[in-house]
Parts: C-alpha cells; sequence; structure tokens
C-alpha cells in the first residue's frame, strides 16, 4: 500500500467511526445501535473495495462511481427520515434495491461478454444488497421496540 492510501483508508475509518457515534447516540434501543453498525460497515467495505479494487473492472472502471449512488440514496434517505427507526428501515430497503440494481444497470451502460466475472459481480452485490437488507431489519425492531416503550413511530 502507498502512503496515500493508508491515508485515505485512516481518514475512511476515522469519518465512519464518527458518523457511528454520532447516529448510534441518536437510538436507545440496542437494535438501533447495531443498524447504525451494520450500515456503517456496508458502506465502509462499499468505499474501500471500490478504491482498492473496484467490484467492475478495476478501481479505475468509472461505471463503479455508480456505488457512489448507492451511498446517496442511503444518505438522502436518512436525512429525509431524520434518523428515525422506521423509516430508516425503509432508506435502508431502498439502499438494497439500488446496491442490487448497480451491476444490471452497468450491463446496460458496457454490454460486457457475459462470464463467470459477471456472475461474481452479482454475487457480490446480492451480498451488499443483503447487509442493507440486516440493517433494515434491525432498524424496524427498532422501531417496535420504541412502539413497546411508549414512543411514536413517525
Amino acid at each position: 500500500m502507498t502512503t496515500a492510501q493508508v491515508v485515505t483508508a485512516g481518514i475512511l475509518l476515522l469519518l465512519l467511526g464518527l458518523l457511528y457515534l454520532l447516529v448510534a447516540s441518536r437510538g436507545r434501543s440496542g437494535a438501533y445501535k447495531w443498524a447504525v453498525g451494520v450500515a456503517v460497515v456496508a458502506s465502509l467495505l462499499l468505499v474501500w473495495g471500490n478504491l482498492a479494487v473496484g467490484f467492475i473492472g478495476s478501481e479505475d472502471n468509472p461505471v463503479n462511481l455508480l456505488y457512489g449512488g448507492v451511498l446517496l440514496v442511503g444518505f438522502i434517505g436518512a436525512v429525509v427520515v431524520k434518523l428515525q427507526p422506521q423509516g430508516m428501515a425503509r432508506a435502508m430497503f431502498a439502499t438494497a434495491l439500488a446496491q442490487f440494481a448497480v451491476p444490471f444497470i452497468a450491463l446496460l451502460i458496457k454490454r460486457p461478454e457475459l462470464n463467470m466475472g459477471v456472475l461474481w459481480v452479482i454475487v457480490l452485490n446480492t451480498v451488499f444488497a443483503g447487509l442493507w437488507v440486516a440493517a433494515g431489519w434491525l432498524f424496524r425492531r427498532a422501531s417496535m421496540a420504541d412502539v413497546g416503550l411508549g414512543g411514536q413511530v413517525r
């Protein structure tokens, strides 16, 4: 690894750690904190993997920029729902859908020859979509915990 890569990884870890602390502090339940943790880890792995090797072709392939859209869906969703658990669940499910759609959009853009590489990209995106779904499920559990504590679901 070059010095620039180490510095980038350090900054990424610092920013996502601070993001976790900021968002997790808003939730009362353990499920909310776990959901934030899963979402932050998914974000970290998505960015880190894309910067290191790229998921579609090499890290220099511009189609990999589609993954920025996945993170944007999650970020905009979180802002719109003001980090409320039930809304965050919906935002994470939308992020999972965006994640799952990326390889198919890339296939439409690049039209590569279908081979095992394409299959592995679809499998990898399905695994990441599963992480987003897990975060959404945990946020949904956190919203149920809020209802059980007399909180209001918005």
